[in-house]
């Protein structure tokens, strides 16, 4: 009689954070550093803020009292999600070598397509991921409150009305102009502090490499950049406008913008507790049937931690 191979593989625990880390931190934002991440939240966790105003006085010989201190929080409560595919081992008999599926009638996942499997499916978390840390919902199926989400509900409210600004079409004509409203507006307390960015969308990011090409009419002379037209600028290399660092967004939707800084911007998640797991469960030593379940279990939030340290900019 031919032995049963058993396939089901479980990551837990260290390697679960392992599985779940290139899922989640392969999103672009999160994985170049666009903010701050805050690990092993169980349930929620509170973000403190502290104003004060008034402090300096002239001096006395007694001790007085001044100024006025104001404590705040924000709260960061990363929602539970998770991922669950059902695949028969029979449909695959075709697509892979017998000795890879087994000879026995008890087929197993081939080897390669697990590597594939969980190679693609981390990859559409972390896009997903991505999408949802900008412009989430967490009343949407299967996302989570993204920063920019927040920031457009607070436009005018929680962020001032003159750091709120209003979006055009953006193209390589009038980018210089756009980007040049976002960092006029940032307050002056805000601007060069450590971890200032200037977080764009793409379709922003590529008019800018455009216009400082010199190929638009707000170009920055005939050649661009070191003469060198628009080959100057690689995909990953440093763009800067004004002195502020520019982050492209790939989760921010087209003829957006956001200034803040990384340490104001909040990613949550329990990606190094224990509960996190991702399995690959082969159902015939349970259920007898050819069923394969790929299962993965994550949490994951966003939170700004100071709204009047944030300008943003978007078409209404």
């Amino acid at each position: 009689m031919a032995t049963t191979l058993d396939i089901t593989t479980t990551y837990a625990g260290e390697s679960a954070g392992k599985y779940i880390g290139a899922a989640l931190l392969s999103a672009n934002t999160i994985e170049n550093g666009g903010v701050s991440v805050m690990p092993n939240v169980k349930f929620r966790s509170t973000i403190k803020r502290f104003d004060s105003e008034d402090l300096v006085k002239d001096a006395s010989c007694d001790f007085t009292a001044s100024g006025a201190i104001t404590l705040t929080e924000r709260v960061i409560e990363p929602k539970e999600l998770d991922v669950n595919v059902l695949l028969c081992k029979k449909d695959f008999r075709s697509d892979w070598n017998a000795i890879e599926m087994g000879y026995s009638a008890y087929d197993v996942l081939p080897k390669s397509f697990q590597d594939f499997l969980l190679a693609r499916m981390l990859g559409q978390v972390a896009e997903a991921t991505e999408k949802s840390l900008w412009h989430g919902a967490n009343a949407n199926n299967g996302e989570f409150t993204g920063i920019f989400t927040e920031a457009m509900a607070q436009a005018g409210t929680g962020i001032p009305a003159g750091q709120v600004v209003a979006g055009s079409a953006i193209t390589a004509a009038n980018v210089i102009a756009e980007m040049g409203k976002v960092v006029d507006a940032i307050p002056a307390r805000l601007y060069g502090k450590d971890g200032l960015k200037l977080y764009v969308s793409q379709n922003v990011a590529r008019a800018y490499v455009r216009a400082l090409g010199g190929f638009a009419a707000a170009g920055v002379g005939g050649a661009g950049t070191n003469a060198q037209g628009t080959q100057w600028y690689g995909i990953g290399a440093g763009l800067s406008f004004d002195g502020v660092p520019v982050f492209v967004a790939n989760g921010l939707n087209n003829n957006e913008m956001l200034a803040s800084t990384t340490e104001n911007l909040y990613f949550g998640t329990g990606l190094l507790s224990d509960a996190q797991e991702v399995k690959i469960i082969d159902m015939a030593m349970i259920d007898g049937s050819q069923n394969v379940r790929f299962v993965m279990r994550y949490t994951a939030g966003t939170q700004i931690g100071i709204l009047e340290d944030c300008v943003v900019y978007f078409i209404d």
